[in-house]
């Protein structure tokens, strides 16, 4: 076995993503409530209890709502950068100081087998940063929740063996949509969510020979749809010359488990 993941959940209404190699088992963000969580972890047979720690992307709810709970029924580890334990502090309830672990900007951990590389995205939170997961020569990217995709971000994505991409909204759907002007300005800005068309752009930039699959990752309810997204990218992509397999997220139910072969 190399890598194995599943995106638990992934859209508005909350984020979890679950990987794992030989010799560990991490979760990333907790975004549902304790009962979901469990129920996403009965659905691809993995015992949340097996699990190593959590790591955390940023302080939104859509990404910690069942953080506290679960970490403190598993007394699991937490993994994340100071200014976002200081942000979710309030949400999050009592943690004890054992579980309590600093994981810094632009900082590879080694977790047993795998080393896993935070780097730092575009987004309003207090320091939001993804993660890249890296197993025996195999890399899977996690990248969400960003208002655009700078050259950094690239070059520490690229070449992956499989990516979890956000795909957030079609641009004509959301401009036209019922959110409030405010809320439509900052998903389109520099700091929001990036569109179905943004996202097949960056992701022609760095794909690499050795790419099997991307998952379109944190849809809107609202402003997209599932077709839709697969569609976009995949336009954008074939204009590239790229054909890949694009595999649909849900907010509420788990993709298979996927080996990264």
């Amino acid at each position: 076995m190399t890598l194995r993941f599943s995106v638990l959940a992934s859209g508005s209404t909350g984020n979890a993503f679950y990987i794992e190699s030989e010799q560990e088992r991490l979760l990333v963000d907790a975004g549902l409530s304790g009962k979901q969580m469990d129920r996403l972890f009965q659905e691809i047979d993995i015992d949340p209890a097996s699990l190593s720690g959590i790591l955390v992307t940023h302080e939104h709810s859509d990404h910690i709502k069942g953080l506290g709970i679960v970490a403190r029924k598993y007394q699991l580890p937490i993994y994340a950068n100071e200014k976002t334990w200081k942000a979710m502090e309030g949400s999050i309830g009592k943690i004890t100081t054992d579980q309590k672990f600093l994981f810094n900007m632009h900082e590879v951990k080694t977790f047993n087998d795998m080393d896993v590389e935070s780097f730092g995205v575009s987004h309003d939170a207090a320091e939001p940063m993804f993660y890249t997961f890296h197993h025996h020569g195999k890399k899977v990217a996690l990248v969400t929740d960003l208002g655009y995709v700078s050259e950094r971000i690239k070059k520490t994505v690229e070449q992956a063996d499989a990516y979890v991409f956000e795909a957030n909204h079609d641009v004509s759907m959301l401009r036209m949509g019922k959110y409030p002007w405010n809320v439509k300005r900052r998903i389109l800005g520099d700091s929001g969510h990036i569109s179905n068309e943004d996202s097949g752009l960056a992701l022609a930039d760095i794909i690499g020979n050795n790419t099997q699959r991307i998952y379109l990752a944190h849809l809107s309810l609202d402003n997209n749809m599932k077709d839709l997204a697969r569609m976009s990218v995949d336009s954008v992509l074939k204009e590239h010359g790229i054909s890949l397999d694009l595999m649909d997220t849900d907010h509420q139910s788990p993709t298979t488990l996927y080996e990264v072969g």
